[in-house]
């Protein structure tokens, strides 16, 4: 099976394509901005280097957020677009929450396991899962000092592009295992998307927005 998986919302843009167990082609570049630009092309490219026609995909996964509102965009816009090109090709949404929860090894899983993901803001991205991966909060924007009190007194482990800001002053959580990721590993998001895939489980991509986008209103000359 050939798959395909990419990742626009965050500080960078990464793609991989696989062959079942075969990794064909990677790219990952930390780059503030101008991820869409670099999507396609790249996409394109990886294909004709490992000599892999379009249609000979079988399953497409794309991070929906949450991160940048023109990152998510971007990237759910190119997947759907994929989509109806190749009617036959199995087309899912990740959220990068989910794939940052594939970055934990056994060995890495704690009691608690939370995923930080940065928002360039004060506050952070936070999903909790328990010791077998599983949800144990729902997705929230919240600031560290209303994270902080749902991981006292456990053992925790954290993942994410947030981790680092997070544990820039002293915490004083428990610590197990600690992830620190510059954006969202597209191995991790490609098997998140393979375990959805195979529990039957894939949702069409759309955006996760925790909050709204930041915009503001042209000043009047």
């Amino acid at each position: 099976m050939y798959s395909l998986a990419f990742d626009t919302t965050g500080a960078g843009c990464s793609i991989v394509l696989r062959h079942n167990d075969v990794v064909l082609s990677k790219f990952e570049k930390f780059t503030e901005f101008g991820q869409a630009e670099i999507l396609l092309p790249q996409i394109k490219k990886m294909l004709a280097d490992s000599a892999v026609a379009f249609n000979e995909l079988d399953a497409l996964f794309v991070c929906v957020g949450p991160g940048s509102f023109t990152g998510v965009r971007s990237g759910i816009a190119a997947a759907r677009a994929f989509a109806f090109a190749s009617p036959a090709l199995k087309v899912g949404g990740i959220s990068a929450f989910d794939a940052y929860a594939q970055t934990f090894e056994e060995e890495d899983i704690a009691e608690i396991n939370a995923v930080i993901i940065e928002t360039r803001r004060d506050d952070f991205y936070v999903q909790l899962f328990d010791r077998h991966l599983e949800k144990k909060s729902e997705p929230q924007a919240l600031m560290r000092e209303d994270i902080i009190p749902q991981l006292k007194g456990r053992l925790v482990s954290l993942a994410g592009d947030g981790v680092e800001r997070f544990l820039s002053t002293p915490s004083g959580l428990c610590l197990h295992a600690i992830k620190m990721y510059d954006f969202l590993p597209s191995e991790a998001l490609l098997k998140a998307g393979l375990k959805a895939l195979s529990a039957k489980k894939p949702n069409f991509p759309k955006p996760l927005y925790l909050r709204a986008p930041d915009v503001s209103l042209p000043k009047n000359s």
